[in-house]
């Protein structure tokens, strides 16, 4: 069961429901991977609607391990998402938006 309080959110990646959640451990490691100088600019690079798909993986990959479960940026590369690319841009629309309150006009697609 999610807790929309800590920002958690649950999503079906391959045929499987799991918990995410942009802990402060899964934010240092986006900030790292994405080169990030601070919060400020990881929030922005996603505000602003241009993602790759390799931030995709990474989002999402740091939200998976950020509730705890053990997938790495590989093997989630190769799970398949409903929806294909716009259903992981759901989830990292939706991980961002109960981390941050993003603005869903500004959310990655």
């Amino acid at each position: 069961m999610v807790n929309p309080v800590r920002g958690e959110i649950e999503a079906l990646i391959d045929g499987r429901k799991y918990v995410l959640c942009l802990t402060l451990g899964a934010l240092a490691e986006l900030e790292h991977t994405l080169g990030a100088t601070d919060l400020i600019e990881l929030t922005q690079s996603f505000s602003r609607g241009r993602v790759s798909v390799s931030h995709l993986i990474r989002l999402i990959g740091a939200g998976l391990r950020g509730a705890g479960n053990d997938i790495s940026d590989e093997e989630l590369s190769r799970m398949q998402f409903a929806g294909g690319v716009r259903g992981a841009a759901d989830i990292a629309a939706r991980l961002l938006s109960a981390s941050f309150g993003l603005d869903e006009d500004k959310q990655p697609e």
